[in-house]
């Protein structure tokens, strides 16, 4: 299942609307047949492993991620490929939270006979496919948000300076995050302090998410570097009615996308209609890469779904520098923003640590 769920990530980002699912089959202690969902209206992961193990099926074992389908989409039921090819067992790491299968798909397996194992690497199956969940549930994208801090707690120092906070090793995982995600989040402020790309770039490649601008008065330089037209698609700006119509049709002219939006009670774009429109172009993994304007409200609005703080071993040693939120927080303590399934690792000397939103 562990095999499987690293073929599963090599799908994340490119899959959406569906879910990034791998498989594995396994014949005796043999690895016979592996496949992943690549994108949709492509096969699942399970015809990939089936087809890769070619005629050797019969009475193997078959190890996947997320419950195979039992419904005609763009492609045929798994689960009857799964029966066709005489499979004995199938463990299944999670089932599917989308209500035209919910169960559906394991319930038909064991009316033929195929015995089902549900359950196994459950939490990390079930992690992997939050953005889905979220997306097909809610219609909205999944948001985690990423920051990097000093181990007292800011951001930059009261001069701006953020370059960089945290290691070369830290820098790379992001950009892998920026990778597996369909879209990336910032803000004007961003742009005008650091000059922002937002591109992936790794040494094996990769691909450029949708960047998106939340930029309420149309601010935006026109020598941006994220305007610039050597990246892959320029980005999404979203804005409000307080932007001149003149900017908006000078960013139109060089092939950027502009959306009005309504504006929440401090003037700023409404980040709640912000994730509907997104939900409805099919986003479902969002990475909020920002300052603490943004992040502040992005927090208390509940967009935020997950958090992503890398920790540098580096005292700024004052009050004058960027937090990592601004604006308001909670009075009360038994009223702050709770974390769950909370992970951590590092990377040289920097720690990461993850958690879920309550």
């Amino acid at each position: 299942m562990q095999q499987a769920l690293d073929l599963a990530r090599k799908g994340e980002g490119r899959t959406s609307p569906n879910p990034p699912v791998g498989a594995v089959v396994v014949s005796g202690a043999e690895v016979i047949g592996t496949g992943f969902h690549p994108a949709a209206g492509e096969p699942h992961a399970e015809i990939f492993a089936l087809n890769a193990a070619g005629d050797r099926t019969d009475g193997a074992d078959l190890y996947v991620t997320l419950e195979p389908c039992n419904h005609h989409g763009r492609t045929g039921p798994c689960t009857e490929a799964i029966i066709k090819a005489g499979i004995r067992r199938v463990f299944v790491g999670c089932s599917d939270p989308n209500p035209v299968v919910a169960g559906k798909g394991i319930e038909r397996l064991r009316s033929f006979g195929v015995k089902v194992v549900a359950g196994l690497l459950e939490s990390s199956c079930r992690r992997l496919i939050a953005p889905f969940k979220k997306h097909i549930l809610t219609g909205l994208p999944f948001v985690t948000l990423k920051t990097a801090m000093t181990l007292d707690g800011q951001t930059a120092t009261h001069t701006g300076d953020s370059q960089w906070v945290t290691g070369e090793l830290s820098r790379l995982y992001v950009h892998r995050m920026r990778n597996r995600s369909d879209a990336i989040l910032t803000g004007i402020g961003s742009i005008l302090a650091d000059d922002s790309r937002l591109t992936t770039r790794l040494p094996e490649g990769g691909r450029d998410a949708l960047r998106i601008v939340v930029d309420s008065q149309l601010r935006i330089p026109a020598r941006a570097q994220i305007l610039s037209p050597d990246t892959a698609r320029l980005p999404l700006i979203a804005t409000t009615s307080a932007a001149h119509n003149s900017r908006i049709e000078e960013l139109h002219d060089i092939g950027v996308e502009v959306i009005l939006l309504d504006s929440d009670p401090d003037g700023r774009v409404s980040l709640i209609d912000l994730m509907r429109y997104l939900g409805q172009r099919n986003i479902q993994s969002l990475l909020l890469e920002a300052g603490s304007v943004l992040n502040g409200a992005a927090l208390r609005s509940g967009i935020v779904d997950r958090v992503a703080f890398f920790i540098a071993p580096k005292l700024l040693g004052g009050e004058d520098g960027f937090p990592v939120f601004s604006g308001g927080g909670v009075t009360l303590l038994k009223d702050a923003v709770v974390l769950q399934d909370i992970r951590s690792c590092s990377f040289g000397n920097d720690i990461l640590i993850e958690g879920e939103v309550v």
